[in-house]
């Protein structure tokens, strides 16, 4: 497909995906202090298998770990799985600022971006917030949402935020002395990544998303020394079951990113599921207009029953 056709499709990809307005949650509920440590929490509103308590899927959205796209914009994709039967519980963390670039240290000052504009996510702060929402999450559903069974749990996340399920569902497996890193797996039925920027390596050879992933992990630091505390394809085998979802006509995150992840399981003796779309790019994945959205809804009710 020619580059002008590709790029006029996934323009209007976009624009289908953000021409539904936001959907208000059933209930929110904040798991730290700052505005951005919030979850938002949708009732399901029909039947997604056999009856009996729903299974709960956890959202991490995307936008490259960028301050102007925050949990909104996925609304209605966790609106449209509530209506699939699923509870609901929406992740919201901290982002890069506009303007400024990560510190070279935790604690550090930070420092204005080349460009000016918002840099991608703020380290330690964005893993430190995914981290103690998952912690808070089974107590605050116990109150948000009694409908949902949390013993069949699902992280999905989209694009930066399919990164973040895939970290979060690798915490057990982080270097010695992580911060973030638990004593044993995660309580999940699996993982759904949907075209997650899940190796850091390929990602940044293809400048995904402007340098995104560099940018993450702080862009006055050596590149490979926090990759691996935060690189999902370093972080293998997790023994959790995995799907990544993946358009092959994405050119915000390219297929490659996601093979690489692949690949990068296979030779740690893990076998994920790869799922790929014909002539679908990045965005349909969590446009309910959209026929790949069922696809996703389908393959989250597989790992969830």
């Amino acid at each position: 497909m020619p580059d002008d056709v590709a790029a006029a499709r996934a323009v209007a990809e976009e624009q289908s995906a953000f021409s539904h307005p936001p959907v208000d949650p059933d209930a929110i509920a904040s798991y730290g202090d700052h505005p951005d440590q919030v979850i938002d929490f949708y009732a399901p509103r029909g039947e997604a298998g056999p009856g009996g308590p729903a299974p709960l899927v956890v959202v991490l959205h995307g936008g490259a770990w960028r301050a102007p796209y925050d949990r909104r914009h996925i609304t209605p994709f966790a609106n449209f799985m509530a209506r699939q039967g699923f509870a609901v519980a929406n992740v919201e963390y901290r982002r890069g600022a506009e303007g400024v670039d990560v510190a070279a240290s935790a604690g550090g000052a930070a420092e204005p971006s080349a460009g000016g504009g918002p840099v991608a996510g703020r380290w330690p702060d964005t893993f430190d917030d995914v981290a103690a929402a998952l912690d808070a999450l089974p107590a605050l559903v116990r109150e948000a949402l009694p409908q949902a069974d949390p013993r069949r749990t699902v992280l999905a996340g989209h694009s930066a935020g399919g990164h973040l399920a895939l970290w979060a569902a690798a915490r057990h497996v982080l270097p010695a002395g992580a911060p973030w890193r638990t004593a044993r797996p995660p309580a999940l039925r699996g993982v759904v990544a949907l075209a997650p920027i899940a190796d850091f390596t390929v990602a940044d050879k293809l400048d995904v998303c402007g340098g995104a992933a560099r940018q993450l992990l702080g862009s006055d630091v050596e590149f490979a020394e926090r990759r691996h505390y935060a690189d999902p394809a370093l972080l293998l085998p997790t023994g959790i079951a995995t799907t990544l979802v993946q358009g092959r006509a994405d050119v915000v995150v390219p297929q490659a990113v996601a093979e690489a992840y692949a690949d990068a399981a296979a030779k740690a003796g893990e076998v994920i599921g790869l799922t790929l779309l014909e002539d679908v790019g990045h965005f349909p994945l969590i446009d309910p207009a959209a026929d790949a959205c069922a696809v996703v809804v389908e393959e989250i009710a597989q790992l969830a029953w």
